[in-house]
C-alpha cells in the first residue's frame, strides 16, 4: 500500500506541474506546453471559451484554476484574474501609478507578463514598479521603482527563482538588475548594468549540471549571474544593439537569438566620428546636437536612442557611445556550452547562424531542434547541438511581423503573426511542414500559453481558450 500511495502522490505532483504556466513562456521559460492542443481553430471553431479583456500585451500566467493578466482599463493599469474553466473574471485591482509611462506606437504599458510561485502573484509595471498579490487579489506588498528611461516602455517580464523576484531594468540611463524577496519585496541584491542601453528581453534561468544560473540578454553582451548574490559568472559578445528575444536551452546548450536594424552585413549603419559630423551639422556651434541638426536618414530616426538622458541635446559621449554600438553589434542566433567563466566568446560558443533571424519573437527548442520565425513569415529550424540547418527561411504563407514568441506541445510549434495568423508547424519533420494557418482576424502581440491541451491566446480585445 505504501508503494501505491507513493505512486498516487507522484501522479498528483505530475498533474499539478502540468496544470501551470507560471511565467512568460511557461515552466522554466521554455515555451513547452502539455497535452494535445488543437491544430485547427478560429473564433468559431474549437473554442472552449472567449472573454473580453482590457488592452495589453502581457501573456497569460496560469496556476491551478486561475489565469492572471494585466491591462490598461479606464486609464488605469490593472492586474486581473479569470477562471480557467470558463473565462469569468474573478477580480481586478489597479496599480497605484500616478502617471502611465509612454510606450511604442504599437506597444502597451501593460506588456510584462505576471509570474507566480503558486502562493504569490507578481505584477510589474514600468509606470509603478512591482506588486505582489495573493490569488484572491489581496495586495501582499509593493515595491515602487522609477519608470525606465526609454520612450518605448517596459517589456521585460519578471521571473521568480529561489525565492527571489528578478527584474531586468535595461534602459538608456541607469540600467540595473534587481532581486527582491518574493515574500516581502525587500531588496536582496542589485547589480549595476549602466553600460547597457535599452533592452526588452525577459531573463532566463539556465539549468544544467545540477546547477542554475541567471542569463540576461543585453546590448552587445550576454551575461550570466549567480542567483544567490548577483555576482557575474561570465560574458559573451555577439549581441545586437537592443535585446528583444529571450533565450532557451536544450540538449546541453543555451540558445540565444538577437537581431536589430543596422547589424546585418551589407546593411550596417555607420556613424562618422563626432568631430566630423558636428563640423557639418552643428549649426549653432555649441558642441551639442539637436534633432533638427541631424540630416534625414536612419541615424536621425534613432535620435531618441542617441539622446540617452532625453534632454533634447546629444553630447559627444552620447554620440560616440551609440557609434560604438553600431560598430560592434552582431546579429545572430548562437549556442553556448556550459562551464565558462570570464569572457567566453571564443571558448564556449559552439555554433552560430547570422541570416534570416527573428526580430522580437523568441526561438523555441523542441525535438532536438531550435525553431525561429522571421518577420514576413520565414521559418527556420536548426539542429540544437550543431547548428546545422534543417531548413532555413522557408515561407509559411503568413506574412506580417511576428512579436509573439513561439510555444510548442505534442510535437507541434505554434507561432502567431501580428495580424493574428497562428502558424502550426510539425516539429518532427525534416522539412517545413505547415499543419495549419489559423486566422483569428485580430492583432496579436502576446505570446500564447498551452496547458493540458488548451491553448490560450490573447488578441487586442479578447482571451481565447481553444481545445479539441
Amino acid at each position: 500500500m505504501k508503494h501505491l500511495g507513493l505512486a498516487f502522490s507522484l501522479l498528483a505532483s505530475t498533474c499539478l506541474a502540468e496544470s501551470n504556466w507560471p511565467q512568460f513562456r511557461g515552466e522554466d521559460g521554455l515555451g513547452i506546453g502539455t497535452g494535445k492542443p488543437p491544430v485547427e481553430f478560429s473564433a468559431e471553431k474549437n473554442v472552449k471559451w472567449q472573454a473580453e479583456v482590457p488592452f495589453g500585451h502581457s501573456s497569460p500566467c496560469i496556476w491551478g484554476d486561475k489565469i492572471a493578466l494585466t491591462g490598461l482599463a479606464d486609464g488605469k493599469l490593472v492586474t486581473f484574474c479569470l477562471n480557467k474553466a470558463d473565462g469569468r473574471e474573478l477580480w481586478r485591482v489597479a496599480a497605484p501609478a500616478s502617471k502611465i509611462e509612454g510606450a511604442h506606437r504599437i506597444g502597451s504599458p501593460a506588456a510584462p507578463t505576471c509570474c507566480t510561485d503558486g502562493e504569490r502573484l507578481i505584477a510589474y509595471f514600468g509606470s509603478f514598479g512591482v506588486l505582489a498579490y495573493d490569488w484572491n487579489g489581496k495586495e501582499l506588498w509593493n515595491k515602487p521603482l522609477p519608470a525606465p528611461v526609454v520612450e518605448f516602455g517596459t517589456s521585460s517580464s519578471p521571473i521568480i527563482v529561489d525565492g527571489k523576484v528578478i527584474i531586468v531594468a535595461d534602459q538608456d540611463v541607469g540600467s540595473y538588475l534587481l532581486a527582491l524577496d518574493v515574500k516581502t519585496g525587500a531588496e536582496v541584491w542589485r547589480v549595476d548594468r549602466s553600460e547597457f542601453r535599452r533592452g526588452f528581453a525577459t531573463p532566463f534561468v539556465w539549468k544544467h549540471d545540477g546547477m542554475q544560473e541567471l542569463v540576461v540578454c543585453g546590448s552587445l553582451w550576454l551575461r550570466s549571474y549567480d542567483i544567490k548574490d548577483g555576482k557575474q559568472r561570465w560574458s559573451a559578445r555577439g549581441m545586437a544593439r537592443v535585446a528583444n528575444a529571450s533565450p532557451v536551452a536544450a540538449d546541453g546548450v543555451l540558445l540565444v537569438s538577437s537581431w536589430n536594424v543596422g547589424g546585418d552585413e551589407g546593411e550596417r549603419i555607420e556613424m562618422e566620428p563626432f568631430e566630423a559630423f558636428a563640423a557639418v551639422q552643428d549649426a549653432d556651434k555649441d558642441g551639442l546636437l539637436t534633432l533638427d541638426e541631424f540630416p534625414a536618414g536612419p541615424i536621425k530616426g534613432r535620435y531618441s536612442q542617441i539622446d540617452a538622458d532625453k534632454d533634447g541635446k546629444v553630447t559627444k559621449p552620447e554620440y560616440e557611445f551609440v557609434r560604438g554600438m553600431f560598430a560592434d553589434a552582431v546579429n545572430q542566433i548562437f549556442a553556448i556550452k556550459p562551464g565558462g567563466s570570464g569572457d567566453i566568446t571564443n571558448t564556449h560558443v559552439v555554433w552560430q547562424q547570422s541570416k534570416h533571424l527573428p526580430y522580437v519573437s523568441s526561438p523555441i527548442a523542441v525535438n532536438g531542434r531550435v525553431f525561429t520565425m522571421k518577420s514576413g513569415g520565414l521559418a527556420s529550424a536548426y539542429d540544437a547541438k550543431s547548428g546545422s540547418p534543417v531548413y532555413q527561411a522557408e515561407r509559411v504563407d503568413a506574412s506580417g511581423d511576428y512579436y509573439a514568441s513561439a510555444v510548442a506541445a505534442d510535437g507541434r510549434v505554434y507561432v502567431i503573426s501580428q495580424r493574428g495568423t497562428v502558424v502550426v508547424l510539425d516539429a518532427t519533420s525534416d522539412k517545413l511542414n505547415v499543419l495549419a494557418r489559423n486566422d483569428l482576424k485580430a492583432p496579436v502581440f502576446a505570446s500564447p500559453a498551452i496547458v493540458d491541451g488548451v491553448i490560450y491566446i490573447r488578441t487586442d480585445k479578447k482571451l481565447y481558450a481553444f481545445a479539441q
